[in-house]
């Protein structure tokens, strides 16, 4: 409690480091603030059918992520997540278009370049998504318009109010990123989710104990439960297999350089929680093809496809999460750029021969950990449907494991990380006493 209590203060000695925490503060509050600002025209009190659509199943998944936004009829409804999806196919064009290959080569011009274009395509999203929310929204919660409105106009105006709420919510992400603590983007889709986290937690609460399913010892040994899942996501997104360089000696004139041995530290998890976000899209699509407001009309296996408990569903989520596992590490991990780094700085690995026989072995060693690592990250993926066979309300059972969890660990390991690199700079104590906090050197962060 003491070390606790002494880090704080450090951190409030910082002048720059005390400033950026206090616009981050800022920032996060108003994008809470916008969350209930709802769109001009709509009764915020008539909602209740909205709330019931998205209490549970896939649109529950898009209401966390908007922060209750979604469900709230908000000028920021539509979230951060049309940017996300944007930047992914932007992503996939910098490995198949050579154009974008091109970009990627160029450094910082090219990278001001890739996030206009970035931009660009999540205002074309935008203007197809936001009236498919509207739609759905007239369907879910007809009563609650004014009955003098006229539709096409509300239609008109309210696709570019929700286009410019994302639009803001990306730019306060990037004035985060450069006034702020950083990871703007990152900490946005955190805050978002993290702010359904009392009220589920107090609804679980409630259930267990007025609805004598085990009372409050089943209550404790959810929350023990919910501590080993998160551990276990901890370990999952840290966790790394250290392959040995020794560098040659070189001598030049009269001083040596070289010789000393480092570690490639190769990621169990290299492709962090993209394989989610790109499952999560796809399983998105039997939902958008049928509507929203269609839901209940459909039947057999599309209807399981639709329900995130369901058996097909889950079997097919964690298929296509270790699919892309592999996918995605394969387009970021690239051997034969180590190999050769590692020839040019007069490295090699003990026992293995320079150039192409480094990049098989390396690429040996990548296979090798993908594939526990890619069973371990569907696994977390589905756990909230396990947490619902056990009973769990489906609020609270989404932060038991699935893209929310991996990102709120991820998002806060990046932050302290942040945070100690501002205290070590300043001669102060880290926040750790073991060491440093490794953060996940990549993921959704890049955003």
């Amino acid at each position: 409690m003491r070390k606790a209590i002494e880090t704080l203060k450090n951190i409030w000695k910082i002048e720059d480091l005390r400033q950026r925490i206090l616009i981050t503060i800022l920032f996060v509050a108003i994008y809470r603030l916008g969350s209930y600002v709802v769109l001009p025209g709509i009764n915020p009190a008539m909602l209740s059918k909205l709330h019931e659509q998205t209490s549970e199943g896939l649109l529950a998944l898009l209401n966390m992520f908007s922060g209750g936004a979604f469900s709230n009829a908000s000028i920021f409804a539509l979230g951060i997540m049309p940017y996300i999806s944007a930047s992914i196919v932007i992503q996939l064009l910098g490995i198949a278009v050579p154009y974008f290959q091109k970009l990627q080569r160029e450094g910082e011009s090219g990278r001001r370049k890739m996030n206009q274009y970035t931009r660009y395509l999540t205002i074309f999203i935008l203007i197809f998504q936001a009236p498919s929310y509207l739609i759905n929204l007239k369907m879910q919660a007809g009563p609650s318009l004014n009955a003098s409105l006229d539709w096409t106009l509300f239609m008109f105006t309210s696709t570019i109010i929700l286009a410019a709420g994302s639009m803001f919510i990306l730019w306060l992400g990037e004035r985060i990123t450069d006034k702020g603590i950083g990871n703007g983007i990152s900490l946005i889709i955190m805050i978002g989710i993290i702010a359904r986290l009392p009220q589920s937690l107090f609804q679980e609460l409630v259930s267990r104990i007025t609805d004598k399913t085990g009372g409050l010892v089943m209550f404790l040994i959810e929350l023990v439960v919910l501590l080993a899942v998160i551990a276990f996501a901890i370990m999952l997104v840290q966790g790394t297999r250290k392959v040995p360089v020794q560098y040659a000696k070189k001598i030049v004139g009269n001083k040596q350089y070289g010789g000393a041995r480092q570690y490639i530290p190769l990621k169990v998890n290299a492709a962090n929680v993209m394989p989610i976000i790109f499952a999560q899209a796809i399983m998105f699509i039997p939902i958008t093809l049928i509507g929203f407001s269609n839901i209940d009309k459909a039947n057999g296996f599309i209807r399981s496809l639709t329900d995130h408990t369901s058996f097909w569903y889950n079997l097919i989520f964690a298929i296509l999460i270790i699919l892309f596992t592999y996918f995605y590490t394969a387009i970021t991990i690239n051997p034969t750029q180590m190999a050769d780094d590692m020839k040019r700085n007069n490295g090699f690995i003990p026992g293995i021969k320079p150039g192409k026989a480094t990049a098989d072995y390396i690429d040996m060693i990548m296979s090798r950990i993908t594939l526990p690592g890619s069973f371990f990250l569907a696994l977390v993926a589905i756990m909230p449907a396990f947490a619902g066979i056990f009973g769990v309300k489906a609020e609270f059972a989404q932060f038991f494991g699935g893209t929310s969890l991996l990102i709120l660990v991820g998002v806060v390991l990046d932050t302290l990380q942040q945070v100690e690199s501002h205290l070590l700079m300043r001669h102060y104590d880290g926040l750790l006493k073991s060491g440093r906090i490794k953060g996940r050197n990549g993921s959704i962060a890049a955003y």
